[in-house]
């Protein structure tokens, strides 16, 4: 994986801020857990009341959690007057997603000034064990400035 540089030198603060205020991710109960520049983790315990009908955490809540991270990578090496939107992505579920929490790693592949492209993958941790459950790739937009945005 290449090392990226951000453009901005607060670039955690700037990240940590933002998910503070991403309230799905708050209702969830999902926790940041590691930012570099370029990376991002997020971390969500199980919870029954995110299960479908089988019993494993529903592919939205998976898809979510991959889609936040992939974001919240991409942000971290923008300019400090971008914002961050998801284009598109495409998830591929691969397992049933049970375990006892869920980690969601947000990597950027191609960084861009308009455009930047990201791979996230989603693991189930249960027993020390990682199961790669879900993998994503994504195309994040940079927005400049505050127009359109809601604090």
């Amino acid at each position: 994986m290449k090392d990226f540089a951000s453009q901005n030198e607060n670039y955690e603060l700037r990240v940590r801020e933002s998910f503070s205020k991403q309230n799905l991710m708050k209702t969830i109960g999902a926790s940041l857990t590691r930012v570099l520049p370029g990376e991002v983790d997020i971390l969500l315990k199980f919870r029954h009341d995110l299960t479908q009908q089988h019993g494993f955490i529903h592919a939205g809540v998976v898809a979510a959690l991959a889609d936040s991270a992939c974001g919240y990578a991409a942000l971290s090496l923008m300019p400090p007057d971008a914002a961050v939107l998801t284009v598109e992505y495409k998830i591929n579920l691969l397992s049933p997603a049970l375990g006892e929490s869920l980690l969601a790693c947000g990597k950027v592949t191609k960084p861009g000034r308009t455009l930047t492209v990201c791979s996230g993958d989603v693991f189930a941790l249960k027993d020390g064990e990682k199961k790669l459950v879900a993998t994503m790739i994504a195309t994040m937009m940079s927005v400049r400035g505050k127009e359109g945005m809601i604090d």
